[in-house]
Parts: C-alpha cells; sequence; structure tokens
C-alpha cells in the first residue's frame, strides 16, 4: 500500500500563456504522478469555479498562488498518509474540505490537478498505464476498451479565433469503423487539404487556440462548405468516411433572448435559429451538434432534439457543464443524446466519473473534451480510455498540446492490442 508523502504545487503557463495549476504527488514508494489543470475560454456559468488571485500586480490578476496556497496549506494537511489507491476517500476529502456546491473555497484548479496527479502516481505504483488502472473505477458493465473516434476541430471560430465567425468549433469526424490510425492520418490529409484551400482563396492559415484554422468569413456557413471543399478534395467520402460536426456554443451570441449571428440580418429567435439549422442539417447531413442554444433556453433545446435528434447527436456542453444536477434537468426534459464531459468542469476525477456513468444509463454518447486553455498533460487522454467515451475532441491535429493527447492515444492504441 502507497501512501502519500509529498504534494508540492507550483505555477506554470498554458497553452495561451496565462498561468495554471501543476502539482505532484510523490508516494511512500518512491512512484510520482504530475498533472496540471487546463483553462476554459468559453466557460458555462455551471462550471466549478477556476480560482485567480485577482492581483493586477501578478499576471494582470490571473496568476493562481491562491489555489497552491490551499494545496499546500488545507488539501496536503488532510490527505498526507491516506492510501493513494483509495480515489474516492481523497477527491470525497478534498470535496469536504472545499464545503461550497462550485468548488468556490479551494478552487477547481487546486482540486483537480491533486486528484489528476494521485491518479497518476497510484497507477505507476501499481504498474498500470493510467487507462487500465482509472477502469477500476469504472462500471465495466456493457463497455469496453477502445480508442474513442475523435472529432477533429480544424477550423476554430467564436472566442477561439478572435470572433471570425459566431460558431466556435467546425470539426470532421472520422467514420466509427476507422481504426484510430487511420482516423489521426485522414486529420493530417484534411487539414492539410482545408489549409491548401484557404491559402488559394487569400484567407491565411493562422490558427486559433485549438490549432484549427481560423479564417475570418462572411457567414457561419462559410465554414462548412470550406470543410466539404477540403473533405471533396481527398479521396475521402463525404457522409461516408468523413462526417461534419458543429460546436456552435450559442451562449456566446445570445443576447436578450435573441441570438445574433452573422447570417442573418436580424436576430433570430430560438424557433427561427433552429429552422437555420435545419437548413444547414437538410445540405450537410451533420453528424454531431453541441451547444445549439443557449445554456438556458430549455424551450429551444427540447424543440431542436426533438427536431432533429434522430439524424443528428445532439450534445450538450454549457447546458450540462458535467454537472449531475444539470445533466439530470436535460435528462428530464429530452433535450441531448450526447454529453460533453470535462472534468475541470466539476473538479475530481471521481465526480467526472459518476457523471459518465448517469449519462451511460440514460444511453447518451459520451465525449470526453479538452479545453481551449491547454497544457502537454495527456491525462484527458487515459481518462476517455477508461471511461470508454464514444468520441473525444482534442482540437487539430497540430501544436503541442493537442498533439499531446493524440499522441498518448497511440501509444495507448498499441497497448491494448498487446493486452
Amino acid at each position: 500500500m502507497a501512501k502519500i508523502k509529498l504534494i508540492v504545487a507550483r505555477e506554470i503557463l498554458n497553452s495561451k500563456g496565462i498561468p495554471t495549476v501543476e502539482t505532484t504527488v510523490i508516494l511512500s514508494d518512491g512512484k510520482a504522478g504530475t498533472a496540471s489543470t487546463p483553462t476554459g475560454t468559453s466557460v458555462g456559468s455551471y462550471e466549478a469555479s477556476e480560482l485567480r488571485d485577482r492581483d493586477d500586480k501578478h499576471f494582470q490578476g490571473n496568476g493562481v498562488s491562491k489555489p497552491i496556497a490551499n494545496i499546500e496549506e488545507i488539501i496536503a494537511p488532510n490527505i498526507l498518509g491516506m492510501d493513494a489507491t483509495k480515489q474516492h476517500e481523497i477527491d470525497k476529502k478534498m470535496i469536504e474540505l472545499d464545503g461550497t456546491q462550485n468548488k468556490g473555497k479551494l478552487g477547481s484548479n487546486a482540486m483537480l490537478s491533486v486528484s489528476m496527479a494521485v491518479a497518476k502516481a497510484a497507477a505507476k505504483s501499481a504498474l498500470l498505464p493510467t487507462f487500465l488502472y482509472l477502469r477500476e473505477f469504472v462500471n465495466k458493465e456493457n463497455t469496453t476498451i477502445k480508442i474513442p473516434t475523435p472529432a477533429f476541430n480544424i477550423l476554430n471560430g467564436g472566442k477561439h479565433a478572435g470572433d471570425n465567425t459566431n460558431f466556435q468549433e467546425y470539426m470532421v469526424i472520422p467514420a466509427s469503423s476507422k481504426t484510430y490510425s487511420e482516423s489521426l492520418d485522414m486529420a493530417f490529409v484534411l487539414y492539410s487539404s482545408l489549409r491548401k484551400i484557404l491559402d488559394q482563396s487569400n484567407f491565411g492559415s493562422l490558427v486559433g487556440d485549438e490549432g484549427g484554422f481560423g479564417p475570418k468569413l462572411q457567414t457561419n456557413k462559410d465554414g462548412l462548405d470550406l470543410l466539404k471543399q477540403a473533405i471533396e478534395a481527398t479521396s475521402f467520402r463525404y457522409g461516408f468516411d468523413v462526417f461534419l460536426g458543429l460546436d456552435v456554443a450559442a451562449t456566446n451570441f445570445y443576447q436578450e433572448g435573441k441570438y445574433h449571428i452573422k447570417d442573418k440580418t436580424m436576430p433570430l429567435s430560438s424557433e427561427a435559429l433552429i429552422e437555420y439549422y435545419e437548413d444547414l442539417n437538410k445540405e450537410f447531413h451533420l453528424l454531431y451538434l453541441e451547444d445549439p442554444l443557449a445554456q438556458d433556453d430549455w424551450v429551444g433545446w427540447s424543440k431542436i432534439f426533438s427536431s432533429i435528434s434522430q439524424q443528428t447527436l445532439i450534445v450538450g456542453d454549457d447546458l450540462t457543464a458535467t454537472n449531475p444536477y444539470r445533466l439530470q434537468m436535460a435528462l428530464d426534459k429530452k433535450t441531448i443524446s450526447g454529453i460533453i464531459i470535462k472534468p475541470n468542469q466539476i473538479g475530481t476525477v471521481i465526480e467526472a466519473m459518476a457523471v459518465v456513468e448517469i449519462a451511460r444509463q440514460a444511453g447518451l454518447k459520451i465525449i470526453v473534451s479538452h479545453r481551449s486553455g491547454e497544457t502537454n498533460d495527456d491525462f484527458i487522454a487515459d481518462f476517455a480510455v477508461a471511461v470508454s467515451a464514444d468520441y473525444v475532441k482534442f482540437g487539430a491535429p497540430a501544436r503541442g498540446e493537442r498533439v499531446a493527447k493524440y499522441n498518448r492515444l497511440l501509444a495507448i492504441e498499441k497497448e491494448i492490442k498487446a493486452l
């Protein structure tokens, strides 16, 4: 039994140059795990609270010395000496120490970095890859070890690319029949194809926060047109080998009960926006549609679910925020067929796994996701495989913090074959 011997936390920078928390947990047998927390740009109101210093003299208020102090002065004294394999007990202890509904006292960035670091250290102590170790905490009934299908965000929009479009992510999604290695190869080809089209059209090929290209477009539909062109310029068959998906992040363009998008001169009601999506769906046959309505527009969510969920996966992110109460509301109101899982939205590994279990029991598709402000930490890849996610969202096949996750999945693919 390896016990937690030492916990050290420090401030590092994420992929956007913003400070975040990195924690190292060292066990009594000498094994150690290091984990760092991501940061969202498009952050839902119902996410767990990320603690910042708010001191303008240190990183313009974005410093994380407060959550680091919480780790060293509150969390560490209470979990030192605990058995590192007791992930439930350790996460529960942190939740009790925090004592708030939204992790507002200790900070989700403090708690999650510790939670992940404990899991990594315990996996090393058990001589297991992290994904296999984490499966010990999963209800394995009706689940298999597999690499989730990646949804590649190769065209960035919204807050991820200077509001060049209203919609936040334009994704290419390989058919689930493809192996992971084949999917990654496909993503490279499509990414290169899109780059060539953008350069030829004088859009330029600068990239956004998640590694996808960020051209300034006249309409949101133009993004889908570009992706379709990129696919058709390759040997891949649109609607057979590869499909399109959108993360709309509609809360970001919802004001005073109306939706404001480039494609229309007047603000839209929920009904009018849903009609717009229906038209897009007829043309592009979207496989995946995430956050099509604002996070509290329950009536709109119910309407679009009843309208197109037979053909298209309707996915909640800001709507559900990896929160069991929001998920239950979404299920009761019949609004989603898939859910985004982001551990930093809820604050601990075990809580994120619990939300996955609720969603799976309800028959939802599970999509495990990174954040726009990432680090090179690849824990989320192991987590996704451990919970048998249906899809993963790690951004474009570019930029080190995205590629770290995709490369980890390549390693896991080989490890699975060896089992």
